[in-house]
């Protein structure tokens, strides 16, 4: 090793705005300062920098970090592939001749998501200095997610999933076997919930919600459909709590898309179908452990098979039952963390809601063991500890 300290620098995409900012966040926290000497560079300014402060590890922002990652549509692709090798990528030049000089002075790049991957092919032609990258996503299955992995496997010395789902999905894009390990994503125990938003009503309606900024695949607009049908059924004591940006692209399809064409949000959308009484929109929060708190239930409604992230286990953290879509149980276990669902059915969802609103002792029973699967399979010290060891590896090599 050539330091008496492991010197890593972090690349963060989100600057504190989404849940793998947090989440790195969280294991350089667990991580002893005698033991790495460790620098985050951000892509955005967020309220990360903050955290990062109060624990004494240095952070710089750089808005001209690039990063792409593959989508669904070709066309989506071939479009966003020319945006960033026309502009990000040039508009970039001067950040990665700093970047350049600052990783041949660290022991290990540790790269936060599998967006960074064409960074990770530049750097891996010009540096000896070993990557480490998280792959917290599951790309669809496409010539342009196949290249995808094909860099990665290349270029980056160990990847780290957080979910035997995401190694599942690279090896079936064409990604290396072995090439990296399982380490979930840490949440810390929460011994004493924080005081609720005052946006958030205080009333005795029972409290759905759901942290994400809105798009076609994470599905909140399928909340729309499931108050229809409880308001339908004339059942008044639920509320939706959406926290994230909620604007809509103009390609959305049916009425969102049209909705979105006459410069509408979500929030109009739910009006427009005679629901917007049943539902709160905080927009972005800086911090959704405020909004669990106010809450009793989360919701995950997406159209991907994906039922784990920051959100859903910062709910079991708080022993917040989680309502979720897929088929991966290892956090969302139905009927014993919550309600997982093979497919996303508005008439099902609407039941299990109404059917926890009027029993609250489950709602408690599932939260209590909720709260126990996260603290024994997201433990700080120990998933930390993990991670450090991958650094440490690599670096011998």
């Amino acid at each position: 090793m050539k330091y008496d300290r492991l010197k890593v620098i972090c690349l963060d995409k989100e600057g504190g705005y989404g849940g793998s900012s947090r989440s790195l966040f969280q294991s350089i926290k667990h991580i002893s300062s005698s033991e790495i000497d460790v620098e985050v560079w951000c892509k955005r300014r967020g309220p990360i920098q903050e955290r990062y402060q109060t624990i004494n590890v240095r952070t710089e922002v750089h808005p001209n970090m690039p990063s792409y990652h593959s989508l669904p549509k070709i066309s989506r692709n071939l479009f966003a592939l020319t945006v960033f090798f026309i502009y990000d990528w040039p508009q970039s030049f001067f950040f990665r001749r700093k970047l350049l000089e600052k990783v041949n002075k660290v022991d290990v790049i540790h790269l936060n998501i599998d967006g960074f991957y064409w960074l990770s092919r530049w750097l891996g032609k010009r540096t000896d200095t070993p990557i480490v990258m998280h792959k917290r996503t599951n790309p669809w299955v496409s010539i342009f997610s196949r290249f995808q992995m094909k860099i990665i496997a290349r270029y980056v010395s160990r990847l780290v999933f957080i979910t035997e789902e995401n190694e599942k999905n690279y090896i079936e894009l064409g990604g290396r076997i072995n090439h990296g390990v399982v380490i979930y994503n840490i949440t810390p125990r929460i011994d004493k919930l924080p005081k609720p938003l005052k946006d958030i009503p205080n009333d005795n309606r029972f409290k759905v919600c759901t942290l994400a900024n809105y798009s076609y695949l994470r599905g909140i607009d399928r909340l729309i459909d499931v108050a229809k049908i409880i308001k339908d059924s004339s059942f008044n004591k639920v509320l939706f709590v959406v926290a994230g940006n909620i604007s809509l692209t103009r390609s959305l399809p049916g009425e969102l898309g049209k909705v979105a064409k006459s410069g509408g949000n979500l929030s109009d959308y739910a009006k427009k179908m005679g629901v917007d009484d049943m539902f709160t929109f905080l927009g972005h929060v800086n911090n959704p452990e405020r909004v669990l708190s106010g809450c009793n239930v989360l919701i995950r409604p997406s159209r991907e098979n994906n039922p784990w992230g920051r959100d859903v286990l910062e709910a079991l953290s708080f022993g917040i039952p989680v309502i979720a879509t897929g088929t991966y149980n290892r956090f969302v276990d139905n009927e014993i963390t919550g309600f997982l669902l093979g497919r996303f059915n508005p008439s099902i969802v609407a039941e299990k809601i109404v059917m926890l609103s009027n029993d609250y002792h489950l709602v408690e029973h599932l939260g209590i063991q909720g709260r126990e699967r996260v603290t024994r399979l997201c433990n700080g010290p120990k998933c930390a500890k993990d991670l450090l060891n991958i650094w440490q590896e690599v670096s011998k090599q």
